[in-house]
């Protein structure tokens, strides 16, 4: 049987279909890319975001933490303080009050505005605050001629050098603990050369207006049951963090080899703006820095944190028109030393 096959004959694309199916590519391609771009820019902000919120929750705890106690001791409140530091107004975190801020014009009185990493900057309020550290240790009986507490442990975290506040329901002091140079159950606030900075100017630890800065000064005895705790001094403020960035910063009083020294740590970054108003005791409105005369009056302050997502090399423009993301936060807190 004779079979003929009739050629096939292939076709390929045209160029017309070609072109139509390169132009069709092209869009699903450019949908999905937009799509993907939308999504990670989403995620970005998203992030981004976070960590402004994460960054706010901790500036705004330790800060608020920290206002909250000032003026704070183990105590009583309101008690007339005998400070006995040589030269304490020479020194901030020896002579401030309970607390005190800084309009963005004002630097601090012993370091001016700065752009290096950890200074200061300009145009940014500031707030310093000192109270106790820590819960205390109770005084089992003082010597005020030999210049000594008995404490009732001897498994402490007092040392030489240590700024070291005592107190009673009738008055707290404040002086720098030169001895025993081990840890065991007394606390000698001695005077002379060859102790630690700054010293005291006295031995004794009672108050008087102005403080008796005599050898055996104006002599008081604490009684059992009376308390000393090491004295804490912060400041927060806003300074550069070196890495392109805004960080806030707490500087705290520390003991370093026996003498004090403030040392400055960053807290949290991307904080760009510090402001505080601080309302009096009686009054209606919060008032800035410069509008209080008795910071011994001051009750409640209003913090509002300004903070920016990605900073420096790791900048995140993902908010409106191509921008970094900023949000700011405000918050009141009232001193617990000040409520009625």
């Amino acid at each position: 049987m004779d079979i003929r096959h009739t050629p096939v004959r292939f076709r390929g694309f045209s160029l017309i279909e070609l072109m139509i199916g390169l132009l069709l590519g092209l869009i699903v391609s450019a949908a999905a890319i937009g799509i993907f771009t939308s999504n990670s820019n989403t995620q970005r902000a998203t992030e981004s975001l976070g960590r402004i919120q994460e960054n706010a929750r901790v500036a705004y705890e330790l800060m608020a933490r920290d206002i909250r106690e000032a003026g704070g001791n183990i105590c009583s409140r309101n008690l007339p303080v005998a400070n006995v530091l040589n030269n304490a107004g020479a020194v901030w975190w020896a002579s401030a009050p309970a607390v005190r801020g800084y309009d963005d014009g004002q630097p601090f009185p012993d370091a001016a505005f700065g752009t290096a990493a950890g200074q200061r900057l300009a145009g940014t309020d500031a707030i310093e605050i000192v109270s106790t550290s820590g819960s205390g240790l109770t005084v089992v009986s003082h010597n005020p001629t030999a210049a000594q507490f008995q404490i009732n442990v001897s498994n402490h975290d007092l040392a030489v050098g240590d700024i070291v506040l005592a107190c009673d329901l009738q008055q707290m002091s404040i002086f720098q603990m030169t001895g025993p140079s081990a840890t065991n159950n007394t606390v000698v606030h001695n005077t002379g050369g060859g102790g630690p900075s700054p010293g005291n100017c006295s031995k004794g630890l009672g108050f008087a207006d102005p403080i008796d800065c005599s050898t055996n000064g104006q002599s008081y005895s604490y009684g059992a049951n009376s308390q000393i705790a090491k004295l804490r001094a912060v400041r927060w403020y806003v300074a550069n963090n070196g890495r392109g960035g805004r960080s806030l910063y707490q500087a705290a009083l520390r003991n370093n080899g026996g003498a004090p020294a403030v040392a400055a740590e960053e807290v949290a970054e991307g904080v760009t703006n510090l402001q505080f108003e601080f309302l009096p005791i009686g009054g209606a409105t919060y008032l800035p820095a410069t509008g209080i005369v008795d910071w011994r009056r001051v009750s409640a302050v209003r913090v509002v944190v300004t903070l920016q997502g990605g900073q420096g090399t790791i900048a995140e423009n993902v908010g409106t028109d191509g921008a970094a993301l900023q949000r700011q936060f405000a918050h009141v807190v009232t001193l617990r030393n000040r409520l009625p």
